[in-house]
């Protein structure tokens, strides 16, 4: 059960009205709002929430906080602060009682590779026979019950909500995604993690950021205490050129830094990789404390990276290393990711969430290792996002293809073909081969019809997204259904 608080205790701010009144939730959500709750009116980029105030208070919510001066003929109780989005996380931390504190909270951060780190974070901890929880762009879990990801990172009433009751559960260890965007809106503020992991940065989100120095400060924030708090460790994949920077930076700072790297020496590194579409990927981990051999059914090098990453984290957290060879062996990662399409043929098909240039240049790089034959890869760029990707994604598939089919991702309210004439400027850099079939289940359709014996299609993009998004309207749409429709049908 949640502790009934205090507005007093809750927040120290300038409060009108009676500070002694008892609240035991807060909620961004208007229609969460009732008895005992406090509203956190956020004045976003789309929509005011201030415009909710007469019909929360109807519901029976005890106050408002907001960064704005009570209106005159407001009744009840107003906490008027600087940053609405800074106390939200503050108030609600106080209000379940701080649960990070009472897990081993690890928050995994960086471009590529955060989703499937998570996913492997948490199977360590479950084959230490630990009760876990995690929060992921796939799918929010505690104690083996999920329900579908709303977002990557929650805001932070929900994201302390999903803490408290893991802790409820018994939960001893969680693991959580913190996007770029979530630790700037300041989601992930007043969280205790134990462990913050470093996977990449390369160029995403530029809408947003503006710039790539921007961008790595954000993610900058879950590390050097700007969030409240420091982790009790950093762990940083140094083999990528802003990890580096960060992990120097971090020393100065006396944040205690864990390395990784396959490409140099760091505190845990792979070394000697073998990778294979039938048995996986395997290689020998060494660090401080020895060295152990890893089997993963996970194919590629950057899946490597990945169990580098939650390896390090969860020795971090006390959990003994025979937990991650068994839960490594066994993990098949996040749905979407590299994830093979049952086939008979003599081809394989793979469905993938690259919708990045470097991502889709390690996927291709992945799969040229393992083709026989040819790379034949389908994919877009989503619209009503970052267009400074287009070019540099149509020249990764380029290099890294044989033959590129260029079609929709969730094209929103940009014109579909005005998207892939973008990407077209970079493939054409490449000389390689493509067509264009703007309509995404024709393009899955065609890779198949023309994949040959010892070829890999990549179906990059979407990865385990169940929907496209065309103007407003969103559409069930599977690349993985439709793929195993196209063999059965082809």
């Amino acid at each position: 059960m949640i502790t009934s608080r205090t507005l007093s205790e809750v927040l120290n701010a300038g409060l009108n009205g009676n500070p002694d009144a008892a609240i035991s939730d807060i909620t961004h959500d208007s229609r969460h709002a009732g008895p005992g709750t406090v509203f956190v009116a956020i004045r976003g980029t789309t929509l005011d929430a201030h415009r909710f105030i007469e019909d929360v208070m109807r519901r029976g919510a005890v106050g408002i906080i907001s960064e704005l001066d009570a209106p005159a003929d407001f009744r009840g109780v107003w906490l008027k602060v600087e940053n609405a989005r800074i106390a939200m996380a503050q108030a609600a931390s106080v209000i379940y009682g701080e649960p990070s504190k009472k897990l081993s909270l690890v928050g995994v951060t960086g471009t590529n590779g955060k989703t499937t780190t998570t996913y492997l974070c948490n199977a360590i901890a479950e084959a230490a026979g630990l009760k876990t929880a995690m929060l992921t762009t796939v799918e929010y879990r505690v104690n083996g019950i999920s329900q579908p990801a709303v977002r990557t990172t929650p805001e932070a009433t929900d994201t302390n909500k999903f803490l408290f009751e893991a802790v409820k559960q018994g939960c001893k260890f969680a693991a959580m995604e913190a996007s770029s965007q979530a630790i700037d809106l300041h989601r992930c503020d007043f969280l205790q993690f134990r462990v913050a992991i470093f996977t990449n940065l390369t160029q995403d989100h530029l809408d947003y950021h503006g710039t790539m120095e921007n961008y790595f400060l954000a993610k900058k924030r879950l590390f050097d205490g700007s969030i409240g708090t420091k982790p009790q460790a950093a762990v940083i994949n140094i083999d990528d050129e802003w990890g580096r920077l960060l992990a120097d930076d971090l020393r100065k700072n006396n944040v205690q830094v864990v390395t990784t790297a396959q490409d140099r020496e760091a505190d845990f590194t792979a070394v000697n990789p073998e990778v294979s579409i039938s048995k996986g990927t395997a290689f020998t981990i060494k660090w401080k404390g020895g060295e152990a051999m890893i089997s993963s059914p996970l194919i590629g090098k950057p899946h490597i990276y990945n169990i580098l990453s939650a390896a390090a984290a969860t020795q971090f957290c006390g959990i003994d290393f025979d937990s991650v060879i068994r839960a490594v062996a066994q993990c098949k990662g996040a749905p979407g990711r590299f994830e093979p399409v049952a086939t008979n043929r003599d081809f394989a098909v793979f469905v993938d969430y690259a919708h990045t240039d470097d991502a889709l240049a390690n996927t291709l790089q992945t799969a040229r290792k393992l083709a026989k034959g040819r790379i034949i890869t389908v994919f877009g760029c989503g619209g009503d996002r970052d267009r400074g990707k287009r070019a540099p994604m149509g020249k990764a598939a380029g290099l890294g293809s044989d033959f590129v089919i260029i079609t929709s991702d969730n094209p929103r309210t940009e014109d579909p073909l005005k998207i892939i004439s973008e990407i077209e400027a970079g493939i054409k850099q490449t000389n390689t081969q493509y067509k264009v079939i703007s309509d995404r289940r024709n393009a899955i359709y065609e890779a198949i019809r023309i994949a040959k014996s010892g070829d890999i299609v990549i179906i990059a993009g979407k990865g385990h997204e169940t929907y496209q998004i065309i103007g407003d309207q969103k559409f069930h749409f599977d690349d993985r259904e439709i793929a195993a429709e196209a063999l059965r049908n082809i």
